[in-house]
């Protein structure tokens, strides 16, 4: 039976090392690849131009790369007190809590971005403004011909 308030070992506390290691590089690899590839797409459509979106798809990976490998490995610790089987796998069930609230950020963040980058380009249309008919004047259902023009009859 697993005595899991025992301290454990230094090589116990490897092995969770290894373990928040393994789930961290693995989050962080299959998110980027999952932004790379769908990613793609949206830039190419909001750059026109399928190189300079290649390019900046590679450089938010990148980003994306350094930014969150380097949130893991900040995280990448047990607390030196009192090191219990329970305690080492409460902090490396906290550290890859705060880890994926760190992934969803930086992906919403992009999102972000993104939305503004395509919303950025695209043409404002024009805004009708509708002027409410005074109570009393009959409603006219013809609008007015446009200015400079007569009409024919």
């Amino acid at each position: 039976m697993i005595n899991l308030l025992a301290t454990i070992s230094d090589g116990t506390a490897v092995g969770i090392y290894g373990a928040y290691a393994l789930i961290a590089v693995s989050l962080v690899l299959y998110l980027a690849n999952t932004l790379k590839m769908n990613g793609a797409v949206f830039l190419v459509d909001v750059f026109d131009d399928p190189k300079l979106a290649q390019a900046v798809n590679h450089l938010l990976v990148v980003g994306f790369y350094l930014l969150n490998l380097g949130a893991a490995l900040l995280l990448y610790r047990l607390d030196e007190g009192q090191r219990t089987l329970v305690s080492a796998i409460g902090d490396l069930a906290l550290q890859l809590g705060i880890l994926l609230a760190v992934l969803g950020v930086v992906h919403m963040t992009n999102l972000w971005v993104f939305w503004r980058i395509r919303n950025h380009d695209k043409p404002r249309t024009a805004v009708t403004r509708v002027v409410p008919t005074p109570i009393g004047q009959p409603y006219n259902p013809t609008p007015p011909p446009p200015a400079g023009v007569t009409p024919q009859h």
